[in-house]
Order: structure tokens, then C-alpha cells, then sequence
């Protein structure tokens, strides 16, 4: 496994196609909700198994937080420990930008996940693309 900071046009097309399979075509999320404005000034990265593009995330700056978003692995590689990985990486980044905490909206199924990775939920579920979620913080 490698996590690379997206830096070319290729790697973004790769974080692209992975978001597309698993929000898009797995999770029925609509590809204009999917990928968006905010993806321009984001920061994103990608996970590689050899050359294969399996994960990816994006960071931004949202309201004084370093905001996770789009967060996925695609699900032949799920519960291999990759999501633990990619938000270290994602923290890392944010501290580098001197961010010092962070937040996400996580999916239900996933909030457990989170908290045993330091997040603290602080709202009440909510729907977002006909998914329920719950926001999460957590100090850097």
C-alpha cells in the first residue's frame, strides 16, 4: 500500500474513479453531488495497491477545521486496515497546514470506526446524499 499526495492529473483522475465507484455506483450517490466545487482548492490524495488505485480522501479548510471528506476504499479492499491509514494521512496533512482540529461527516455505519480512532460525534444524525451521517471532531 502507498499513499501519495495527488500531484498530477493522472493521480487525481485515479482519486476520481475510485470516489466514482464507490459513492456513485456502489452507494447511488449522484456524480454532480459526488464530485464538486470544493474539489479544486482541495487536497487530496490516493492510495495505490501496486499501480491499482484503491482509496482516496480529500482535506480542506472548513470553518477553522481540517475538514476529511470522501473518504473511501473500494470493496475488495475494505477491512484490510486502509481507512485507519488514510486518516492518519489526512491528520498528518492537516497538521502540516496548521490545523489543529479536525472534523468529518461520517456515514452511521462508520461512526464506530471514527471513534476508535479518536472522534468525537457532535450532532445528530442528518441525511446527505440519502445517507445518514453524524458529525465528528476530534483535536489534532
Amino acid at each position: 500500500m502507498n499513499i501519495e499526495l495527488v500531484t498530477t492529473k493522472e493521480q487525481l483522475q485515479d482519486a476520481y474513479d475510485v470516489r466514482t465507484a464507490v459513492f456513485v455506483h456502489e452507494q447511488h450517490v449522484p456524480i454532480e453531488e459526488e464530485i464538486d466545487e470544493h474539489d479544486a482548492t482541495a487536497t487530496h490524495i490516493v492510495v495505490y495497491d501496486n499501480d491499482n488505485a484503491i482509496g482516496a480522501a480529500r482535506l480542506r479548510l472548513v470553518d477553522g477545521y481540517g475538514k476529511l471528506e470522501r473518504i473511501c476504499i473500494m470493496k475488495d479492499y475494505r477491512s484490510a486496515g486502509y481507512g485507519k491509514h488514510i486518516v492518519m494521512k489526512l491528520e498528518e496533512l492537516a497538521r502540516e497546514q496548521n490545523m489543529t482540529k479536525s472534523k468529518l461527516n461520517a456515514q452511521t455505519q462508520a461512526e464506530g470506526f471514527y471513534k476508535k480512532l479518536g472522534y468525537e460525534t457532535v450532532s445528530d444524525v442528518f441525511m446527505d446524499a440519502n445517507i445518514p451521517h453524524v458529525t465528528m471532531t476530534k483535536q489534532l
